[in-house]
């Protein structure tokens, strides 16, 4: 198996259900993200997304578009420091997709949290939320939302 950079954008911030969420995508070099499998994926997010608390409601999502398939991950900042996490595939039967059809998103029941191209925010957001929220003696929610993994190749 040979390794190669994905692509990684971020449409901007969204607010969805009360919570504030940064949007990143992922895909695979000449691989196009359709606007009906954006759709379809974001059309899953209020059921993915951790009950409001007394945490600053804000969460983040890697849409990923593979060859074959499509991926969405959620994570929502919970409890001041944790994230809850929920994820949907379509098109991928391995995952319990029932076809391929890559705007057919299921609940993935597998205990993963991504793959090696959709992990790298994962760490920038973790610092972020650190940077902007833990460490301030006021908290600053739109420095976090403001504060995005830069756009290019991801996944080394």
């Amino acid at each position: 198996m040979s390794f190669i950079e994905k692509n990684l954008t971020s449409p901007g911030v969204v607010v969805v259900a009360g919570r504030s969420i940064k949007r990143y995508h992922v895909r695979a070099e000449g691989v196009a993200l359709e606007p009906a499998v954006e759709e379809a994926a974001y059309a899953c997010l209020p059921q993915l997304l951790a009950d409001v608390d007394e945490t600053p409601p804000a969460a983040f999502t890697v849409l990923h578009r593979s060859s074959n398939a499509a991926y969405l991950n959620v994570y929502s900042w919970v409890w001041d420091n944790v994230i809850e996490y929920h994820n949907v595939a379509a098109g991928i039967p391995f995952l319990g997709c029932p076809d391929e059809d890559p705007t057919n998103f299921v609940p993935v029941r597998k205990p993963w949290i991504g793959c090696v191209w959709e992990l790298p925010p994962l760490e920038h957001e973790r610092s972020s939320w650190v940077r902007h929220l833990l460490k301030p003696e006021i908290p600053d929610l739109a420095g976090y939302l403001a504060d995005l993994f830069p756009a290019g190749p991801i996944g080394s």
